[in-house]
């Protein structure tokens, strides 16, 4: 891991790029091709491990998105892909052989869940699932065959907070490599890499692009991983469009300030929630009835833009209490400069079984939002008058 040499803020307008004024474009082109013309042969040869050979291998547009992420997480190298879940995809199948086993953390996205739970079996890769702050079972659950620890941190949808020096540590000690998909954080909020974690991950569709127009993935790390990520891209194609990686790197330079604004409305989202009647609980990294403040303090510079919480009462009231809202628009995903609400066990984890969100404290109370960058005031009133929605009543049991 390399340390940033910039400020995440410039890093996030100015990427890896060269500071020297040459008199070129301001606004990086888009490489709209799909293959690149030789002198020669010979030539052609070269140019197979450029980004100038054919897009599905590379592309100069691709290549100026991949080393701003890498310039923001203080990484060697970085590659993009269609999706988040083809980032995550891609590199396990690229890391992983038949035979070899999986550490994962309970508290991860459906979508990774699925895959491993339901789609790795079939190609004889298994996975155990973990609580995500028991790191003795973490080590508990570490096998001769084990190759991988992944975790995700701020956890979605609950924003548990994992240890990082913790992850790390257990991972070298036992010679894995570890994986965190770092989205819910973003490169402004937390360096995972500072703390020895091998890979980060980000899926780009959120708060790297910001403006939800585009669906990508990024996957930071050391040059020898990617190597071998780059050469399984290569194969199954799951690489980016040059134009939407244009719309990424434009992202990536208000990525900065929109994160602070986040950070600050979903702060006092999550404040206001805390103290409303017709509210159970509230999911957030900085508030300090979390059960991982410190940690969230010690390595994150902000709580992020998501808050989590669920209602007094019952699964319907959450409904009901999401589908009052105005200015937070009920849409899936995330990270964007517009407030959206969702619940996860219609959207995120729905693909899981009922039993699995149990063990995750998915409970169908849960309402997430995703704190965009609007008046703090007006996102209040907004779901002040949402949870009017919701009866007044005696407390509920969780799941009923």
């Amino acid at each position: 891991m390399k340390r940033p040499t910039r400020h995440p803020e410039t890093a996030a307008v100015h990427g890896a790029a060269d500071l020297e004024k040459n008199n070129g474009p301001v606004s990086t082109p888009i490489y709209q091709s799909s293959t690149f013309e030789v002198t020669d042969n010979d030539e052609q040869q070269r140019v197979t491990a450029t980004d100038r050979y054919y897009t599905r291998w590379g592309n100069p547009t691709n290549t100026v998105a991949e080393r701003a992420v890498a310039a923001l997480e203080g990484m060697e190298a970085a590659l993009t892909f269609a999706s988040g879940m083809g980032a995550i995809t891609t590199t396990i199948l690229a890391l992983l052989k038949a035979g070899d086993h999986i550490v994962a953390q309970r508290d991860i996205y459906g979508g990774v869940t699925k895959f491993f739970s339901q789609w790795l079996p079939r190609l004889g890769i298994e996975t155990t699932f973990v609580d995500t702050n028991d790191y003795d079972q973490h080590a508990r659950a570490i096998c001769p065959n084990t190759r991988l620890l992944y975790v995700e941190s701020p956890t979605n949808p609950t924003l548990r907070v994992v240890d990082f020096k913790k992850t790390a540590a257990l991972a070298r000690q036992h010679k894995l490599i570890s994986m965190i998909d770092s989205t819910f954080g973003t490169p402004i909020n937390q360096h995972p890499a500072e703390f020895g974690i091998d890979l980060v991950m980000h899926s780009g569709t959120k708060y790297l692009s910001g403006h939800a127009d585009l669906t990508c993935g990024v996957i930071c790390g050391r040059l020898q991983l990617m190597e071998q990520i780059w050469e399984t891209r290569t194969t199954l194609g799951n690489c980016m469009d040059p134009h939407a990686s244009w719309l990424l790197i434009r992202g990536l330079k208000t990525l900065a300030v929109r994160v602070a604004r986040q950070n600050e409305n979903a702060q006092r989202v999550a404040e206001f929630l805390e103290q409303h009647a017709k509210v159970r609980r509230v999911h957030y990294p900085f508030l300090k009835s979390h059960p991982q403040h410190d940690i969230a303090h010690e390595q994150m510079r902000g709580g992020g833009g998501m808050v989590t919480f669920e209602v007094e009462g019952t699964g319907e009231d959450a409904r009901r209490a999401s589908e009052a809202m105005h200015l937070f628009t009920l849409a899936t995903s995330l990270g964007g400069v517009e407030s959206l609400v969702s619940i996860p066990v219609l959207t995120s984890h729905a693909m899981i079984s009922a039993e699995q969100r149990q063990k995750m404290g998915v409970t169908e109370q849960m309402v997430r939002l995703s704190v965009g960058i609007e008046s703090v005031e007006d996102q209040i009133e907004d779901l002040e008058r949402a949870l009017e929605a919701v009866p007044a009543r005696a407390s509920v049991p969780v799941g009923a």
